[in-house]
């Protein structure tokens, strides 16, 4: 973590949690985090339950974030949802790019292109998430697939708005799985992220947030945490319990 970067924990609960279930989860959490000064926390929750949280969530430090949007304003687009349909609900911001959209439902890094900068333009924070399978990590790939996405996925962004994405390194590997990256391939997997997009523009390189994702939970977050290219983590199945989700973002604080 550089001084003058602010940590950002998100939690990605994925499909899990009915509104009732998400307000048992924020009545746990935020008397937990309160006093977290100086770190951003967020929920990423799905689309059902996102009013909800905004409301419960009002004048407290946690945001709330969505899980996915669509690139167009609106059309005939079955199923999706639109930038202006997240503002509406004064959600702050949308991970996109999540390995699952991508290997189950077939998202594209043209599709990303092009979410990126909506999301922006709509007053949202994008969470775009990179990374490599097991199969590329073993050939020698991570580092040619982390170039196509990230280059890709924020071509179509204004130079200037480059440093308000955020971007989540997230091993597929270690998703889910119990395996973790160690701290020696997450530093140097973010370091790379990172060195790509100051080749687009040397500030943003420097001011732009990476998070570290993949089975991060309290016993290993202040590791990862602790690397100097590691500004934050997407948290998957520890951010369903509101202990264990606080005692990350207590870790961010270090």
């Amino acid at each position: 973590m550089s001084q003058g970067r602010i940590p950002f924990v998100a939690g990605n609960w994925k499909m899990h949690k009915t509104v009732a279930e998400a307000e048992m989860f924020i009545s746990g959490l935020l008397p937990r985090v309160s006093s977290a000064d100086g770190v951003d926390v967020a929920i990423c929750v799905p689309f059902t339950a996102l009013g909800a949280m905004v409301d419960s969530t009002r004048g407290s430090r946690a945001q709330v974030f969505a899980q996915n949007m669509h690139q167009a304003p609106s059309g005939a687009f079955t199923g999706e949802v639109s930038a202006a349909m997240l503002t509406e609900l004064d959600v702050h911001g949308v991970v996109l790019g999540h390995s699952e959209r991508r290997e189950l439902f077939g998202e594209s890094d043209a599709a990303l292109a092009e979410k990126v900068p909506a999301a922006l333009e709509a007053g949202l924070i994008p969470i775009l998430c990179v990374g490599e399978t097991e199969a590329e990590r073993d050939g020698g790939e991570t580092e040619a697939k982390l170039r196509r996405q990230v280059e890709t996925d924020l071509a179509e962004v204004p130079r200037e708005r480059l440093a308000e994405v955020v971007i989540a390194y997230e091993p597929i590997w270690a998703i889910g799985t119990g395996k973790v990256a160690t701290p020696e391939q997450a530093q140097e997997a973010c370091a790379f992220v990172r060195s790509l997009v100051a080749g687009i523009d040397a500030d943003a390189g420097a001011a732009i947030r990476i998070q570290y994702g993949g089975s991060v939970k309290p016993d290993n977050a202040a590791e990862l945490l602790a690397l100097e290219d590691v500004d934050g983590a997407l948290v998957g199945g520890a951010s369903l319990e509101p202990a264990s989700f606080a005692a990350i973002v207590e870790a961010a604080r270090a």
